[in-house]
């Protein structure tokens, strides 16, 4: 039996979630819980779940490609990125609709195959157009409207590895990823 039961999430959600081979997220809100730290000598810091991180490494064990955009440009985004072997990174992105139709030619996917996660308002384009739009539960309410499901916790909190969950039990991988892990 698998660890969470699919009758918890609405059928049309599963549907939407079944076809996804590319999560796009954004960082600040998304992966961080959106505040932002410097340090004396003007360095940027910014704290990371790993509980998320498990999640996204739990998804690409199932063939799926992650990807980041975002509006901010920060050395730590591109070390997270290396860590959790994200080769796509678009930084400094305040036209995130430009960077992810350059990352659609780059990867060859089509809409209905891109979940996106945003939590603000910069996300909105990108989010109307993708096979499934997302946000966190600490999101604007603007953007909560426009979107196919809100995670149940907050960004930076949890949030991604509630979508990398989803995506994996709608295609039935769960479970696998999971005995995967589990063997090892």
């Amino acid at each position: 039996m698998s660890v969470i039961d699919k009758s918890q999430f609405d059928p049309m959600l599963l549907e939407r979630a079944s076809r996804i081979r590319l999560l796009v997220l954004d960082v600040d809100g998304v992966l961080t819980d959106g505040r932002l730290y410097f340090d004396n000598q003007g360095n940027e810091l910014k704290a990371f779940n790993t509980r998320d991180g498990l999640g996204i490494r739990a998804l690409q064990s199932a063939g799926a490609v992650l990807a980041l955009i975002t509006g901010r440009q920060s050395e730590i985004v591109k070390r997270r990125a290396a860590n959790l072997g994200i080769e796509h990174v678009y930084q400094g992105s305040n036209d995130k609709l430009e960077a992810y139709n350059r990352l659609l030619a780059i990867t060859g996917f089509d809409e209905q195959q891109v979940c996106y996660a945003g939590d603000d308002w910069i996300d909105i384009p990108v989010l109307d157009r993708v096979g499934l739009a997302v946000t966190v539960a600490d999101a604007d309410e603007v953007v909560k409207n426009r979107v196919h499901w809100i995670t149940p916790r907050a960004g930076g909190c949890g949030a991604v590895r509630d979508i990398c969950e989803l995506i994996l039990v709608a295609q039935d991988a769960h479970q696998r990823v999971l005995d995967g892990i589990l063997k090892r």
